[in-house]
């Protein structure tokens, strides 16, 4: 298995290179808006819609970054992931589009939908149980025996750079709107986007100020924001926002966080069910729970928040299809 020691998060300069590399695999996902939800939230909300992704997620650019950053002959080799699925599909797709072979180590109870898609994009998927098994040991030794190099989900510096490049585009989105002062609400498991965000707007948007968002008792980032130190989570597993339920905060991207981030906010699953309906119904887009909980926290949380102006990013999409009729019906 590659690893790099002494890794540190990238900057600007690394985060602009990415987004060279990534000009023409991403979309340069839009900002929407509806007035019925700035009226729930009490101020104007822009939603920077990356559930739009090839991939239905965010996570389409860091994995693009990681793998087209290998040497050939290093990527030749094949590349190795653990993810619940979005960052899977984002290292699969970049994987086959390079000709890498690719393995995913998926969580059992993962949505059968990301299994299915990463399979699709013709990875090999290992699957185990995260209550019971250590994900990295197993990806650890799968790398070892056949000389993969391990593509982290958020602690590493290439995906970081290509998370980053979100933060490119919403700066750009926020200048031509003259929106120069407002929070920046992330969807957070490990901090990869929120930080790769916050890294891109301390140069190019001082004035945007990242908070992350999270689920009630999976809010391990919040909780190690407001105590100085990092916090874990009690139990893997109990949240429908899957994509986003990790042990705890990334080595690089928490004391990125720390300097540039707000405090964090904290929705309940429900909250985060009901702004998948919302979106559903206002902004014509599919949000996943874990892809929806900014969207939460804006709608929800608004007395946390300051300003005239928030954004917001929907990180993805990829629900399954039975809990989102089930959500719209409820929510209808």
């Amino acid at each position: 298995m590659t690893s790099t020691p002494h890794q540190t998060a990238p900057g600007i300069v690394e985060i602009e290179a990415t987004a060279l590399r990534l000009r023409d695999h991403v979309l340069r996902t839009p900002l929407l808006h509806s007035p019925f939800l700035d009226a729930i939230a009490g101020r104007r909300l822009l939603v920077k819609a990356e559930c739009l992704q090839p991939t239905g997620s965010f996570k389409v650019r860091g994995g693009w970054a990681a793998v087209s950053a290998l040497a050939p002959e290093v990527r030749a080799r094949g590349v190795i992931a653990y993810s619940s699925g979005n960052h899977a599909q984002g290292v699969a797709r970049a994987a086959a589009a390079m000709g890498a072979p690719c393995v995913i180590v998926m969580p059992a109870d993962a949505p059968r939908v990301k299994i299915d898609n990463t399979r699709a994009l013709g990875a090999e998927v290992v699957l185990y149980d995260r209550e019971t098994d250590d994900r990295d040991a197993i990806g650890g030794a799968i790398a070892s025996d056949r000389g993969l190099t391990l593509i982290k989900p958020f602690d590493d510096p290439q995906v970081i750079a290509g998370q980053g490049t979100a933060g490119l585009e919403l700066a750009e989105q926020a200048a031509h709107l003259e929106a120069l002062h407002a929070d920046v609400l992330v969807c957070c498991g490990g901090g990869g986007l929120a930080a790769g965000i916050a890294l891109a707007l301390e140069s190019r948007a001082p004035g945007l100020r990242v908070r992350t968002c999270e689920p009630a008792g999976f809010d391990d980032t919040a909780r190690s924001l407001a105590s100085g130190t990092r916090q874990r989570n009690a139990t893997m597993g109990g949240s429908v926002c899957d994509a986003i339920v990790t042990p705890s905060p990334g080595l690089l991207t928490l004391p990125v966080l720390e300097r540039l981030a707000g405090p964090g906010l904290v929705v309940t699953d429900d909250e985060a069910l009901h702004a998948m309906a919302l979106a559903f119904q206002h902004l014509h887009i599919v949000l996943e729970p874990g892809g929806a909980v900014s969207l939460a926290a804006a709608l929800f949380r608004k007395d946390e928040i300051a300003g005239d102006t928030v954004f917001c990013i929907a990180t993805g999409g990829n629900v399954d299809p039975a809990l989102y009729r089930e959500t719209l019906t409820r929510f209808a």
